[in-house]
């Protein structure tokens, strides 16, 4: 047995034991037993009740979770069902749902729920070279994949414009203007925009008829929906004269990516601005990779290149579009050039449209 055979596989168990204590996660979550917990410490048949769960299950999963550190426990010597369980306030911020970049709630979803149910349809179209449309993966990747970039919009969007688009800051600032969010998935980039203007009109389009239900209901809460309007539409169906148009974090999942950028072009004011936010990956193929190009593979093989290739015509990007693919778009759509704006995130790019 070589060192690098050694190393492999016990790579490969850390990943597995990972792997069971995410899917465990995925219980807690989907079960609602973190927020149960939120509420007040409880021992096994306190939360069974609290959470409408087996009293059982309840306690397996308590001292897995013990165990795991994810919770404490008050005593672990008591009883089996007197043992109290309680979470920690500082797991609290990264296992509840909320607009914290450090909730990893959407994350656990993602690849659980969303691409274990599309396993047997990954498998067929891995031999056949179809796609896998998005309803294949159900809902807990459209939650998932949206509440994931929830608190980039929010925490990030606005301080990324107001830095390396002054010009447009002030524009978005001083007078009324317009906004098209293409792919604007449950809208939280709509929101964040609109939040941050409030001069500004949003205008979001997603051929996601349900996701945009999500979109509205978003909007609602964040107390913007008076400036903020969702349609089930086609960009190139779509007319306008606006200030900015975005495409954010959705360019390498579409099928069709230049006549989407085409439409932006046609939507674009003679003075506006076009965006383009998207995967941070290497500028060529490099192997091995560090992290965040495996996570960046990981989500292009499992989704987001099946995904794509389920409509006609697919250019079959994927979410490995690197910039030299990304300013081929460009130009292939009417753009003279898509530059890079230094933002500094460590998983996505941000284009200027030019």
């Amino acid at each position: 047995m070589t060192a690098s055979s050694r190393a492999l596989s016990v790579r490969l168990f850390t990943a597995m034991l990972h792997t069971q204590e995410l899917l465990a996660c995925y219980l807690g979550v989907r079960l609602g037993l973190y927020e149960a917990l939120a509420k007040a410490p409880a021992t096994p048949d306190e939360l069974a009740a609290r959470a409408g769960i087996a009293p059982r299950y309840a306690r397996e999963w308590l001292e897995q979770q013990a165990v795991a550190g994810f919770l404490t426990v008050e005593d672990a010597l008591a009883g089996d069902r007197s043992r109290c369980y309680a979470l920690p306030p500082e797991h609290a911020v990264v296992l509840l749902s909320s607009g914290s970049p450090l909730s990893m709630v959407s994350l656990t979803t993602l690849p659980l729920g969303g691409v274990a149910a599309a396993l047997p349809s990954l498998l067929e179209a891995f031999r056949t070279g179809e796609g896998v449309p998005d309803d294949v993966y159900g809902d807990d990747w459209r939650a998932g994949h949206s509440g994931a970039n929830r608190a980039l919009f929010t925490h990030f969007l606005p301080g990324w414009l107001t830095s390396v688009l002054p010009s447009l800051h002030a524009r978005l600032s001083s007078a009324p203007a317009l906004i098209a969010d293409v792919g604007c998935g449950a809208g939280w980039a709509a929101i964040a925009l609109a939040s941050a203007y409030p001069l500004a009109t949003v205008h979001g389009f997603d051929l996601d008829e349900p996701i945009l239900a999500d979109a509205e209901r978003n909007a609602a809460e964040a107390g913007v929906s008076s400036r903020v309007t969702f349609e089930a539409a086609d960009a190139a169906t779509v007319s306008g004269s606006y200030d900015l148009v975005c495409v954010f974090d959705t360019l390498h999942e579409m099928s069709r990516p230049v006549p989407v950028l085409s439409a932006c072009r046609a939507l674009r004011a003679e003075d506006g601005v076009a965006l383009v936010l998207d995967a941070r990956v290497a500028p060529r193929f490099t192997a091995p990779g560090d992290e965040i190009e495996r996570f960046q593979y990981g989500t292009s093989v499992l989704h987001c290149l099946p995904a794509c290739l389920a409509g006609e015509d697919s250019a079959g990007t994927g979410t490995v579009m690197r910039p030299d693919t990304v300013r081929r778009y460009a130009r292939a759509a009417g753009f003279a050039d898509a530059r890079e704006l230094p933002i500094g995130d460590r998983f996505h790019r941000l284009y200027e449209l030019v």
